[in-house]
């Protein structure tokens, strides 16, 4: 295992992107950085326009797509991810070290390099067929956004929700992006059978702050709309109020939970901001570049909820922290939820209507029973 490298001087900025910085992960075994050869070429880096990076699309057909939980921080028990990496660009997700089993960058590659599972409901269908199959709460979206820019083309998710739809499986989703209002003519009608929630993920309601921290996700607006869109078609819905970063979009807690329970939203949750593995620089890297008055101030505040670590994996803390702060934090969220009405019951989904899909013949022979 190696330490990631510093980031290179004046590293810039890419527009549109979280990060710059294809910054080498944690299993590459041949780091390199940044060096001055005498001729001034760091400086000219520095100075010349940045050209936009594309995004590439890799198509992939998995084995499997339902993926197990075994943290009890987490409430539900089984997840489905349609993409790995995320054009979102959220420079805080704690999904980014992924990609270094993927040989690519957490930094600049896990949003411009996305892996899309193409055979995704396909494998879902054999997995629901199974005898051994018993229906569980499943997350959609739980790592990285299943409503990300490409989805409006491929249509993987839907794919996905169809079938669910179809064996009348119960599911919650996570997203930022408005993009799950396409699919309102499938959840709508499975929400009004206990069969569907969803929870969008409001960080910040300036949408200056928003614009750098999660450039190509949804402007806070335009997520408002979306918790006031499903809310009026019946959805039960969340609002994620993740990550809480201290002294960045922390002073606007309450003011976010105001704003998502007059559009609709029923309940919330919150997670302080986790910096696993290769997030850590990144994320330093970016709070250096676009806040360097409150750097120091914000990284002691993440070490003293850390036990004076940068990042503290351990089961029970890592969603919400130790320590005083972390539970002034706490406090402050569970009073404005309890002001607000949010969290008074709890949205239950129904596992007993489950029934299991009819899988395709395999071979010319027809199915037999």
């Amino acid at each position: 295992m190696h330490k990631p490298p510093p980031a290179p001087p004046d590293l810039g900025t890419l527009k549109g992107r979280g990060t710059a910085w294809a910054i080498v992960h944690r299993y590459n075994r041949q780091p390199s950085e940044s060096f001055d050869d005498g001729w001034g070429t760091l400086e000219q880096a520095a100075s010349e326009e940045q050209v936009p990076v594309a995004t590439q699309i890799i198509e992939e057909r998995v084995k499997s797509i339902l993926a197990s939980n075994d943290s009890p921080d987490i409430s539900f028990d089984l997840s489905i991810n349609p993409y790995r990496g995320c054009e979102h660009g959220c420079i805080y997700c704690f999904a980014r070290p992924t990609h270094s089993y993927l040989n690519m960058s957490p930094g600049l590659d896990f949003e411009t390099r996305i892996i899309a599972k193409v055979n995704a409901a396909q494998r879902l269908r054999e997995a629901f067929a199974s005898r051994s199959y018993e229906p569980a709460l499943l997350n959609i979206g739980s790592a990285t956004d299943a409503y990300q820019p490409i989805e409006r083309k491929l249509g993987i998710t839907r794919s996905v929700i169809e079938l669910l739809a179809e064996c009348k499986h119960p599911f919650s989703l996570v997203t930022k992006s408005s993009g799950v209002e396409r699919d309102l003519d499938l959840i709508a009608p499975m929400a009004a059978e206990r069969l569907a929630a969803v929870y969008v993920s409001v960080t910040s309601l300036d949408a200056g702050l928003s614009r750098i921290l999660e450039p190509r996700a949804a402007s806070p607006q335009r997520r408002l709309r979306t918790i006031e869109t499903l809310a009026r078609a019946g959805v039960p819905v969340g609002v994620s109020v993740s990550p809480v970063i201290p002294f960045i979009n922390e002073p606007e807690l309450e003011h976010i939970l105001e704003a998502a329970a007059a559009a609709g939203a029923r309940s919330a949750f919150s997670v302080v901001l986790r910096l696993p593995w290769e997030v850590n620089p990144l994320f330093q890297q970016w709070l250096e570049q676009h806040f360097p008055e409150r750097a120091g101030r914000v990284m002691a505040r993440v070490r003293e909820m850390r036990g004076g670590k940068d990042y503290d994996a351990k089961f029970g803390s890592r969603m919400k922290g130790e320590g005083v702060w972390a539970q002034l934090l706490h406090q402050r969220f569970t009073k404005a939820c309890a002001r607000l009405g949010l969290n008074k019951t709890r949205t239950e989904l129904d596992l007993t209507l489950f029934r299991k899909p009819r899988l395709a013949p395999t071979s010319g022979q027809g199915e037999l029973f």
